[in-house]
């Protein structure tokens, strides 16, 4: 499991373009037949990836959790990237098709992930934060859900946002997560800038042609820097950096967020003439 500390906004400018990418950028979440993780300080946060080919893969416990199971003290949010897959938790299994979600509470037994067509396999991404208290495990399908349409032709960032964990949708701790589907000829993901002082987030790209990237703007609002981001990556923003892309061709993204509050809406927006 690689581990991310946190970051003074203070050092933000003083770090090169590779030390930016070693401190914010998760690269490689799905690799096959593999389960691969990484630990933020930041709302002691995990996010992973798991992709099963030809075998089941559990989900473990990585040492530095000290814990039995991976659920025994935290909340899981999932959603399939890829192929048709399943999630088999204790005596209970949930067929999850391309975008669909499932959340799993605290205390849940321990997940086996499968893929219908090893050739085509499902790639689930994994969010978790700790859980004080345990709210039911809930299979989320997406085409059973209404997503809000935002933003306009004319300033690039027509999408639409699907909200699978948050209040009144899916009951959680303190997971909010969810997936952005940008609609074609736009590139933004979202408009004005902001950031979130009451909790972090983390962004997962997906749905990109190997030919396409991501430019992911993020730091402090005067000292923003950019991240190249391809499918299947990752990228951790704290509570002082905005976080916004442009893709130079059609992409996704799933966003997730933990911390204080789980109202979506809390959001501090920084106007464009004050980024530099």
């Amino acid at each position: 499991m690689q581990h991310y500390h946190d970051v003074h906004p203070a050092d933000f400018d003083r770090l090169s373009s590779a030390e930016l990418r070693q401190r914010f950028h998760l690269p490689r979440l799905f690799r096959p037949g593999q389960q691969s993780f990484n630990y933020w300080d930041v709302d002691r946060t995990v996010i992973g990836g798991i992709m099963p080919t030809t075998a089941p893969v559990e989900l473990e416990a990585p040492p530095n959790l000290a814990a039995d199971s991976f659920c025994e003290r935290r909340e899981v949010g999932i959603i399939n990237l890829g192929g048709a897959g399943r999630v088999e938790v204790g005596a209970q299994s949930f067929d999850l098709a391309s975008k669909d979600g499932l959340y799993l509470g605290r205390g849940s037994r321990t997940p086996v992930f499968t893929s219908a067509d090893p050739d085509r396999p499902a790639r689930f991404y994994v969010l978790s934060y700790p859980a004080h208290a345990t709210h039911p495990t809930k299979l989320i399908k997406f085409d059973a859900m209404e997503g809000t349409a935002l933003g306009e032709a004319v300033t690039g960032n027509v999408r639409t946002i699907f909200k699978y964990i948050a209040p009144g949708v899916v009951e959680s701790c303190q997971l909010v997560m969810g997936i952005t589907l940008i609609s074609k000829g736009s590139v933004w993901n979202t408009m004005p800038p902001h950031t979130h002082m009451r909790r972090s987030e983390v962004y997962c790209y997906c749905d990109l042609s190997d030919e396409s990237v991501v430019m992911h703007f993020m730091g402090p609002p005067d000292a923003t820097r950019s991240v190249v981001v391809r499918s299947g990556e990752a990228v951790i923003s704290p509570s002082w950096s905005i976080h916004a892309g442009a893709g130079t061709g059609a992409y996704s993204f799933v966003w997730g967020m933990g911390g204080e509050n789980q109202d979506f809406d809390d959001m501090d927006k920084v106007p464009l003439e004050d980024l530099s």
